[in-house]
């Protein structure tokens, strides 16, 4: 019996998991996280709900649903260099203020049915109050990480992090119909808000787990005039005392450090993120347009009720492949993994397509699909970490974020006109044209990746 327990209890304490929630303050910051995450899963598909019901118009309801993703997108990256620059909990928590307002702005002018104009300007107006809480949160855990010395389970915390994001997209999508359904077709706008702004207070009150702010310094003595100063050094070089007044201190003032210090190029310039943000954007169209061409089709086989838990299965099946990511040390180099799951997904979209019409077949084929999703999404993070230097982190790993919901907004803007000139079936196709696409631009990023190697 002793034996049994020891045994138990060696393999839990070797479980890359539980050495992560080992951690002091990794289990705060990555619940919070997961919470103020909800407005991911729940705003854009709670648009075109509202504004469908309200309208009855796809192609309206996909339109201010892009219109909302794009603004995140093009304000993403801003705000992940400032908390970059300024830290998380300085900018977090003006940020998030702002934010929430916006988001209770749109919900009751949807509430009240404002014109369709007012309503659109003030989706726009919401999105560019959003900013990207994984981001924040994978950059906590490679500061947790790094001051823990086991920068190996970085591997771990981001497929971590991306079954998180599957969570989120299982009980956000399953919430928004019920609501929608059962209680009102705006209400589901309200919960999102909620979450954001309670997770995300809480998030920005930890302080142990913020990482500093990091600036790259070149302190050079601004009195030596002739004499050469080795930027490298820690120390100043004295100068001489035929130049400089003896009694003078040798000090370098806060103003002096900052304005000699060199700006921080953007992470866009960083070899491989440019590649891998084109990958983003083109495979992450399929995802909103299958979302919406999903949601039309149930709507008019009479059972959007039980449109949630569909969309939910994708998500499962994305979960469980992060949790097997997550445990696991593949073999190779990040963009070959990255090849190969979307070549797995390409496959997957195409059996859709199939069974588009056969509700239960394609939740099956929903959640073998869906677990090479996660694993997809964290070897772009991982990519995206060996390209920058830890100063640009959140911007970078933002740009990837910005990268899928341009594609997303893209997809679901794709799929409504569809849908509306051509019907289901026919905006179907786009989930699986959009990840074959991408599959030669990894090929190519694959190949610059190793010219640089």
């Amino acid at each position: 019996m002793t034996s049994m327990t020891s045994t138990t209890t060696s393999r839990i304490a070797a479980s890359p998991y539980a050495k992560l929630f080992a951690i002091p303050g990794t289990k705060s910051f990555c619940i919070s996280g997961a919470i103020a995450r909800l407005p991911i899963s729940m705003m854009s598909l709670g648009i075109v709900l509202a504004l469908n019901y309200l309208y009855d118009n796809w192609t309206v309801a996909g339109s201010m649903s892009a219109a909302y993703i794009l603004a995140v997108a093009s304000v993403t990256p801003f705000y992940a260099r400032l908390f970059d620059r300024f830290g998380q909990r300085r900018i977090g928590t003006v940020a998030l203020t702002v934010q929430v307002i916006a988001m209770l702005g749109f919900a009751f002018a949807a509430w009240n049915r404002v014109p369709i104009p007012l309503l659109f300007a003030l989706a726009i107006v919401m999105g560019f109050t959003q900013f990207s809480f994984g981001a924040l949160v994978r950059t906590r855990w490679a500061y947790a990480l790094r001051d823990s010395n086991n920068m190996g389970l970085l591997n771990t915390a981001y497929a971590l992090e991306a079954a998180i994001d599957e969570i989120v997209f299982i009980v956000g999508p399953i919430l928004s119909a019920f609501l929608a359904t059962s209680v009102h077709p705006v209400s589901q706008l309200f919960v999102p808000t909620l979450a954001c702004g309670i997770g995300g207070a809480v998030f920005f009150s930890l302080k142990h787990t913020q990482p500093p702010v990091m600036e790259l310094v070149d302190v050079t003595d601004n009195r030596a005039t002739s004499a050469s100063v080795s930027t490298s050094d820690s120390t100043l070089a004295p100068a001489s005392s035929s130049s400089v007044d003896s009694a003078q201190p040798d000090t370098l003032t806060i103003r002096q450090l900052r304005t000699s210090a060199p700006k921080p190029k953007s992470a866009l310039l960083y070899p491989g993120v440019l590649s891998i943000m084109i990958v983003f954007i083109v495979f992450n169209m399929s995802f909103n347009a299958f979302d919406v061409s999903i949601t039309a089709s149930m709507k008019a086989a009479g059972v959007e009720q039980w449109l949630g838990l569909q969309l939910a299965m994708f998500a499962v099946g994305s979960c469980i492949g992060a949790m097997i990511f997550g445990s696991r040390q593949m073999r190779g180099s990040h963009w070959q993994h990255m090849m190969l799951f979307l070549v797995l997904l390409t496959i997957g979209f195409v059996l859709f397509r199939l069974a588009m019409d056969h509700f239960l077949l394609l939740g099956a084929l929903e959640v073998l699909s869906g677990l090479c999703v996660s694993p997809l999404f964290a070897t772009g993070n991982l990519i995206v970490k060996d390209a920058v230097p830890e100063r640009s982190l959140t911007e970078g790993l933002s740009w990837l974020t910005t990268a899928g919901a341009v594609g997303t907004s893209l997809g679901s803007t794709l799929a409504g006109a569809v849908i509306d000139a051509a019907g289901t079936h026919a905006s179907m196709m786009i989930p699986w044209i959009s990840v074959a696409c991408s599959v030669p631009l990894a090929v190519f990023g694959w190949l610059l990746a190793r010219k640089r190697d």
